[in-house]
């Protein structure tokens, strides 16, 4: 049985427990406002968010001169936008660890008074506050519907497509994470990240619409399922809590690579 959930209570309560966790514990913010600024820094993330944005507008634009209403073209848009991210995201989580480990910074900053956690979570908020700006323009496509269609747009399924997107955005950036800790080279982990990504959304659209035991269980690990639910407009905590345990899973991962590094 499928437990609804109201998509703006996840947002609130995801941001709620975020601000606490990297306001009140010790030198998290810290960290957190040093990646910011050093992503913020970076050209080539500016380069990818400008190309994202130009692509995500000519789909949208493309949609709506072919859709029979304007309501009906912006799944297929979030549906999209899910699928583009996947190229994307690994831009900026590339550079998150491998860059500390080619200039040789990250062993200062493992002998610093920190933990890896808060390393780790530092980096992967920074990497979703860009995820986030990253995604935040593409909201006017929903306002610019809201203003062609008669009596306005239903924004419910909207709003939960947003925090699939956000939940997906996620469980990518702690993948990307994951990987930019196992390699020097900012090439190879945006690289690998892409394949994994591409594996994770291959197996789920694979399996889709097969009873197979198999079959089941590759879609209960691909993306596809999970997004799809979102974008229609359904918050079901089954898929809340794969996007949760799966980026808590890659977050821990990375932890205990950081933690093999003493032992090298």
């Amino acid at each position: 049985m499928k437990a609804l959930l109201n998509p703006s209570t996840c947002l609130i309560l995801i941001f709620v427990i975020s601000a606490l966790v990297i306001g009140l514990w010790g030198n998290l913010w810290h960290l957190f406002k040093k990646e910011v600024s050093s992503i913020l820094l970076s050209p080539i993330l500016y380069i990818f968010t400008a190309v994202f944005l130009v692509l995500t507008g000519i789909f949208f634009f493309e949609g709506v001169s072919r859709g029979p209403s304007p309501q009906a073209t912006l799944r297929p848009l979030l549906s999209t936008v899910s699928f583009v991210l996947l190229f994307f995201t690994p831009a900026i989580t590339m550079r998150l660890f491998s860059e500390e480990a080619r200039s040789g910074t990250i062993e200062t900053l493992m002998t610093a008074p920190v933990t890896e956690l808060q390393v780790v979570l530092s980096k992967f908020y920074a990497g979703l506050t860009f995820f986030i700006i990253m995604l935040l323009p593409t909201i006017s496509y929903a306002l610019i519907l809201n203003s062609m269609a008669t009596g306005g747009i239903d924004f419910g399924p909207i709003l939960s497509g947003y925090l699939g997107l956000l939940l997906m955005g996620a469980t990518f950036i702690a993948l990307g994470t994951f990987i930019s800790s196992l390699t020097k080279n900012q090439i190879i982990a945006f690289v690998i990240t892409v394949t994994s990504m591409l594996v994770l959304w291959i197996i789920g659209f694979f399996a889709q619409n097969k009873n197979e035991a198999l079959f089941q269980v590759m879609a209960y690990l691909g993306i596809p399922d999970h997004v799809d639910d979102f974008v229609k407009g359904i918050v079901d905590s089954r898929n809340v809590v794969y996007f949760l345990s799966t980026t808590v899973f890659f977050l821990f991962m990375t932890v205990r690579s950081l933690e093999s590094r003493k032992w090298r």
